[in-house]
């Protein structure tokens, strides 16, 4: 029997209601905005299917929330409405047709766009060039007077100038107040040094800080703000655009976002669209879509608005980087180096641009704090490049008689006992020879950034591990090619071409060899700052912890892991037989290569690479460094010597070199430092780089 309409329409008015109020009235979401969109967007094509029983109070013909009583209500003189969504490319279209459709014969002409900021909406009072007033957007035409708040905010003007003419009578000014992901992290930083619960996500917290009843508070939380478009406007110049709009928003002095842009065609807003896709994870502020807006403003005033939204104007949503669904059940996983991972397994849900069907879980405290179970409603966050991890449960959606769920005490691969040393978050499968640790051992150890061993994959390592040919690396160079060339899927090509790659591994240097034997806390970088001070196996071995501790950047807990691995029978061991079966012992420098010839122009300075280089790839730009006596981390700090921007930089890199007053260098300056270790007096400076992101 299908649903009753009437009946699903008022269940979804409820929960949307509900959901409503938590996100606008109390900045405590219980769900991800796509799925509140989803919820809205089955009832609107319910009540469209169904117009006698659409009802003005429905959440399909209001804006936002009703204003917080704790504050003074301020009515809007021009009403602060709310967007329609496009979701897809086909939805932007319909969206252009329909627009077209009104106008007739007359051509649209061109297109605003600019970011759509994850923020919150305020609209900002000027009288004769004086800051008069501040609140928020509330339910379109009443919201929350927070003068006194917004007044904290650096970079926005108190009084107008700059223009060269008398400011406006009026003027009413729309921004979206935001939370820059560094000022995000520094503040939650703040609350874990006090112990205090640490916030969700940017938006909520920009929301509860421009909310606060202390301004000294909202002051200390760094909040930012966009201004994008015009209320109330009594003065000023003429404009015909909605472009013009924010030159003339930012000569008087506004922050205007640098993105936004005037698009000649519709083709035009969809590779705008897909360029902010790809590049919303270089900027220091969350966007979840882009805002496409007729150009012309008197093509606006024509198409006119219906009871929520302008028809001249919608936002194309990007993908949502957090949905929720049901966890299934909560699994452990074992790593290359014995350390045991909770996962979830998910039903499949579509979230970050894949379809997601496990997410991490981190360690058995993280579980305990987020208090996940199986058979939960939970939240999963996909953010770029980054694995889909749990960020928290919906506890009213949790099944009735559920329990917590408790950490195994065996490893689910080898049956050994797990084991969590006191204070370390961290649980261990210690069993040395347990499969799924020797076939991470080995995965690791071939990989590019190691030894570079082809045509073995993790399907092809397990086989070898279950077929009693690989226990260990060193058995890589005593592997029966004979035998594997009559292995079935192989045959002699591909048991010559393994051969071939398996050979010339031998002769990969040093740094590559002790990176590849996951020994702990010794990534790439601090692989060659080890072969590099040392220059040889033996020399390390022979180190005791004070010399390793000497190592820069290493200090005594680095040291004590490193002597405590290199003091392990079953390492020494190893290093034996693989020095018996050929691989290079000593550093290039001591073997007068061409890295030992360069001059340690860089030595002791940390020189970050970011953006694409057309002389370098990332790696040789890396090595060029390390080879001249430098290191090349990954991210910007006070004790960065420079900052290398090549083509497309991240914006948060630039950004952070421009505020420690780190140098910024482009690909020329690069080569030359290099060559004298100097900085080119003529290059970009930080702030003349940023300014051109």
């Amino acid at each position: 029997m299908a649903e009753d309409p009437q009946a699903r329409i008022q269940e979804l008015r409820a929960e949307i209601d509900r959901h409503a109020r938590r996100y606008y009235e109390h900045d405590d979401p219980e769900i991800p905005d796509a799925d509140y969109d989803r919820l809205l967007a089955e009832l609107r094509a319910l009540e469209e299917a169904h117009p006698d029983l659409v009802s003005a109070d429905s959440p399909t013909q209001r804006i936002g929330g009703r204003p917080n009583p704790v504050f003074t209500p301020v009515a809007h003189a021009v009403p602060m409405m709310s967007l329609h969504n496009a979701f897809d490319r086909n939805e932007l279209r319909a969206w252009a047709e329909r627009v077209q459709r009104r106008l007739g014969d007359r051509p649209v002409g061109a297109y605003a766009a600019e970011p759509k900021f994850d923020g919150l909406a305020i609209s900002v009072l000027y009288r004769e060039g004086r800051m008069v007033r501040a609140a928020t957007r509330g339910d379109g035409r009443t919201g929350e007077d927070v003068t006194g708040n917004v007044a904290t905010i650096a970079g926005l003007p108190r009084r107008l100038g700059g223009s060269g003419a008398a400011p406006p009578a009026v003027l009413e000014v729309r921004a979206e107040v935001y939370l820059a992901l560094s000022a995000f992290e520094a503040l939650n930083q703040r609350q874990r040094d006090r112990g205090d619960k640490p916030y969700v996500n940017p938006r909520n917290a920009a929301a509860g800080s421009l909310r606060q009843k202390d301004s000294a508070v909202t002051a200390e939380r760094g909040l930012s703000l966009w201004c994008y478009q015009l209320g109330a406007v009594d003065g000023g110049p003429r404009l015909a655009s909605h472009i013009e709009t924010l030159e003339w928003l930012d000569s008087l002095g506004f922050p205007v976002n640098e993105h936004a842009a005037r698009l000649e065609s519709l083709d035009a807003v969809e590779g705008y669209v897909s360029d902010l896709e790809a590049r919303r994870h270089d900027l220091d502020y969350e966007v979840d879509g882009a805002v496409v807006k007729v150009d012309d403003l008197g093509i606006q005033a024509e198409l006119g608005a219906d009871a929520k939204a302008p028809r001249w104007a919608i936002a194309y949503k990007l993908p949502p980087e957090e949905r929720s669904t049901e966890l299934l059940d909560i699994e452990v996983s074992i790593g290359p180096s014995g350390q045991a991972t909770p996962f979830a397994r998910l039903a499949p849900v579509f979230v970050g641009g894949v379809t997601v069907t496990t997410a991490t879980l981190h360690n058995e405290d993280q579980v305990a704090a987020k208090d996940v179970r199986p058979g939960d409603t939970v939240i999963v966050r996909r953010a770029g490049d980054v694995i889909p991890e749990v960020v928290r449960s919906v506890p009213s959606a949790r099944p009735e008689g559920s329990a917590p769920w408790a950490f195994p005490r065996r490893c689910p691969v080898c049956g050994q006992p797990l084991r969590r040393d006191e204070g370390a978050a961290a649980t261990f499968c210690v069993n040395f020879g347990c499969p799924r640790q020797v076939r991470g051992r080995i995965e690791h150890f071939v990989g590019r950034a190691a030894m570079d061993i082809e045509f073995l994959g993790e399907k092809n390592i397990d086989r070898f591990v279950t077929d009693g040919l690989l226990a260990d690396a060193a058995d890589l160079y005593r592997l029966d090619f004979d035998r594997i060339a009559a292995m079935e899927g192989f045959g002699a090509v591909s048991a010559e071409n393994l051969r071939s790659s398996v050979e010339a591994s031998r002769r990969q240097p040093l740094h590559r060899l002790l990176f590849g034997l996951r020994i702990p806390e010794i990534g790439q970088a601090n692989a060659r700052l080890l072969a590099s001070s040392f220059e040889t196996m033996d020399a390390i071995l022979a180190a005791d912890e004070d010399e390793l501790a000497a190592v820069e950047g290493f200090g005594p807990i680095i040291a004590a892991a490193v002597r405590g691995w290199f003091d392990d029978p079953r390492a020494r061991d190893l290093i034996e037989r693989l020095r018996e079966a050929g691989l290079q012992m000593e550093a290039e420098a001591a073997g007068g290569s061409a890295a030992a010839a360069a001059a340690q122009t860089l030595a002791g300075r940390a020189v970050v690479v970011t953006g694409t280089l057309e002389g370098f790839s990332r790696d040789q730009a890396r090595s060029a460094i390390a080879a001249r006596g430098g290191n090349s981390p990954g991210g910007v700090s006070s004790r960065t010597f420079a900052l290398v921007a090549g083509a497309d930089p991240g914006a948060s890199k630039v950004n952070k070199a421009a505020q420690a007053g780190v140098p910024v260098i482009d690909e020329a300056a690069f080569e030359r430092l290099l060559e004298t270790g100097e900085l080119d007096a003529g290059g970009p400076d930080g702030g003349e780089a940023a300014a051109g992101v």
